[in-house]
């Protein structure tokens, strides 16, 4: 910056970056809005020289060129979707990661909202509706969650992570969770795992539903004992003590998140279980728990960060107008991550 405007004590303008830089005011202005046919170098001389000088745009005359509020919605939608589920569930914390390690560069922001009820819907769409938001990063944690249907039937621009309901038009990202599940199946199969059970999670979330039905799949005619939890380490405890109860003699567990999965070994080792000699235990997302839980975890990694990163990719094309008029899919594929426990 200048000498005249620090010793005024101004504020650094688009001029002054743009005599930093060695361009145009309007270039400046290109590059500071997000226009995107700018060439590369003209646009890192550009940013260099915002960092330099300190500038920083005006919010809402950028909103008057842009039409855009610079900021998207990052949606957790569904029952018990509330700030004390989202900050205790290692899974939400990824999203959160790879949402904001995404957005930075492209210099938007995310505002965090939770839906769970009529009104919180209400909230939602007139927040995105005003242009508070310029889309919706959307993560729904019940299949029969009606907000995916209301964003899309208002016209709004919004990206779900998980497949979306038939007749809902929205871009969405997922895993291939059935194989994930068959993963986990032929893993315990080939430690010689034979009396075999599943936690799974909410029947009405079908990210659960085909984890366990791809693992009993894989199983093929063997019978398989499902424990219905909530995804959370006290539903995993509670379920394995039913299905323990049930078949003391079981050599492998597989639950459909690791937080259940932590929660099962918790319980085995109670009973006298030593992990993996006597009972394996096979979890599913490789978040931290996995790695803080004793013994570490093996289990079926869903790529978080990477899923959230594309969200944004798809949202930004979307509200800039460079995506396709048909909704887009992009799925990703599991991998199996072998520690101590299987």
């Amino acid at each position: 910056m200048d000498a005249a405007n620090t010793a005024a004590g101004t504020a650094p303008t688009l001029e002054d970056v743009a005599r930093a830089a060695g361009v145009s005011r309007a270039t400046v202005s290109r590059v500071v809005n997000g226009v995107r046919n700018v060439d590369p170098v003209i646009q890192q001389a550009v940013q260099r020289a915002v960092a330099e000088t300190g500038y920083v745009p005006n919010r809402a005359a950028r909103s008057l060129v842009t039409r855009r509020s610079g900021a998207v919605a990052l949606v957790v939608s569904g029952a018990g979707a509330d700030a004390d589920r989202v900050f205790q569930d290692p899974f939400f914390g990824r999203v959160v990661s790879g949402v904001v390690r995404a957005l930075r560069p492209r210099g938007v922001h995310p505002v965090l909202l939770f839906a769970d009820g009529q009104a919180d819907r209400a909230q939602v769409l007139a927040h995105l509706a005003q242009g508070g938001a310029d889309g919706a990063l959307l993560v729904t944690t019940d299949g029969r969650d009606p907000l995916p249907g209301m964003i899309a039937a208002a016209g709004l621009p919004a990206v779900l992570f998980a497949r979306p309901a038939p007749g809902v038009p929205l871009d969405w990202v997922d895993l291939r969770h059935r194989e994930g599940g068959a993963l986990a199946a032929r893993h315990l199969l080939a430690r010689g795992c034979r009396r075999l059970v599943a936690i799974g999670g909410p029947a009405d979330v079908p990210a659960s539903r085909e984890r366990v039905e791809g693992f009993r799949e894989a199983l093929s005619a063997s019978a398989v004992r499902v424990a219905e939890a909530d995804f959370t380490l006290d539903g995993g405890e509670q379920a394995m003590r039913v299905v323990l109860a049930e078949r003391p003699d079981l050599d492998g567990v597989f639950a459909a998140n690791d937080l259940m999965a932590q929660g099962a070994c918790l319980v085995l080792r109670e009973h006298g279980r030593r992990i993996p000699d006597d009972v394996a235990v096979v979890g599913f997302d490789d978040s931290g728990a996995a790695v803080a839980s004793r013994p570490r975890l093996t289990t079926v990694r869903q790529p978080v960060e990477d899923m959230a990163a594309e969200m944004v990719r798809l949202l930004l094309d979307r509200v800039e107008g460079a995506a396709a008029a048909d909704p887009a899919a992009v799925l990703f594929d599991p991998e199996l991550v072998v520690r101590d426990s299987a």
